[in-house]
């Protein structure tokens, strides 16, 4: 069996680190993305969150056009939209004008969490009370693009016969199956939720139905990496992720923090047990620990693509880790 170079892409939360604005978070993002794009990446994804002070992402469709504004080749999207927090017009017309002025290079991942809490769920007008919603709204938002809405009573326009490729976004088997019902390529967030990775993945190649969108299934999880020059220094960087993660499991969030020397003292034993099988699928280490562990998730994944997260303080180690991972001989199997 042939192989192929491993696509590989980046989902930048745009973590505001401690003593740093969202302005900072926004020069940051974009310096990383032109550097990804010239080591060879595929997406460089933005995620929909709200109401958290260390993260600066809460106005994505803006954002996808800063990062794609400063780029040239890479693709940029959302990982992802959280639709029903927003008027799926709304979205047909911002992704088909993000399309207009960047051809060919936008993704529209959809996800159905709210990406924050539900105080916050109302205060964006989505209506809380009726999740099955989605997949009406994927349907409304996939009529809007298309080219046979032209005597639809309302158009989105821009937006409409565009070259906009949506994927689903998800973390269970529900969204696999819609993802597979639909005919399109799935994302899985196995970087926070690694509970039914295999399970998803299991279903959604079994009950693909191939569309207009997608010929065969095309999947990409998203891990955690922190690579470093030695398996040391990455583990320390790595304390960043720890205390981030932390915040996540307490409800008591903050600014990224800066690695510190050690754990002990600041995490009990539940709370460490919880953010292991949390970063269950995080890969820590120099070159030769990243590769090794790498192949083998793809193996048992058959992953097509890989998408990236990494959750580390300063940029240049951020860069540092990105760059690792490039230079690494990962293969896709076909």
């Amino acid at each position: 069996m042939k192989a192929s170079k491993l696509p590989i892409s980046v989902l930048d939360l745009m973590p505001v680190l401690d003593g740093k604005t969202a302005a900072d978070t926004y020069v940051n993002s974009l310096h990383l993305a032109q550097q990804v794009e010239q080591a060879g990446y595929t997406r460089y994804w933005l995620a929909e969150h709200h109401n958290m002070e260390s993260v600066a992402s809460a106005a994505t469709s803006v954002l996808i056009g800063h990062i794609a504004g400063g780029t040239d080749t890479i693709r940029v999207g959302s990982g992802g939209i959280m639709l029903p927090n927003h008027a799926p017009l709304v979205i047909a017309e911002q992704f088909g004008t993000l399309a207009s002025l960047y051809p060919h290079r936008i993704d529209l991942g959809l996800g159905r969490a709210p990406g924050t809490d539900q105080v916050t769920a109302a205060a964006l007008r989505r209506n809380i009370s009726n999740g099955g919603d989605f997949v009406r709204e994927i349907q409304e938002l996939t009529t809007y693009l298309s080219a046979e809405n032209q005597t639809g009573k309302v158009r989105a326009i821009p937006g409409e016969g565009l070259d906009i490729p949506i994927w689903i976004l998800g973390s269970s088997t529900d969204s696999a199956l819609l993802a597979a019902a639909l005919g399109l390529p799935y994302a899985f967030a196995a970087h926070f939720a690694p509970t039914y990775l295999h399970e998803a993945i299991r279903l959604y190649r079994q009950r693909f139905r191939p569309s207009v969108h997608l010929s065969q299934p095309y999947v990409m999880p998203c891990v955690n990496v922190i690579a470093a020059d030695t398996t040391t220094n990455a583990q320390h960087i790595a304390t960043t992720f720890y205390q981030l993660a932390m915040g996540i499991i307490t409800g008591k969030r903050r600014k990224m923090q800066p690695p510190i020397d050690t754990m002990e003292g600041v995490w009990s034993a539940q709370e460490e047990a919880a953010i292991r099988q949390m970063m269950t699928y995080s890969f820590i280490g120099d070159a030769a620990t990243i590769e090794h562990q790498l192949r083998g998730f793809l193996d048992a994944t058959g992953a097509d693509e890989l998408m990236v997260v990494s959750h580390i303080y300063h940029p240049e180690d951020k860069l540092r880790s990105y760059r690792i991972l490039a230079d690494l001989a990962l293969e896709q199997a076909q």
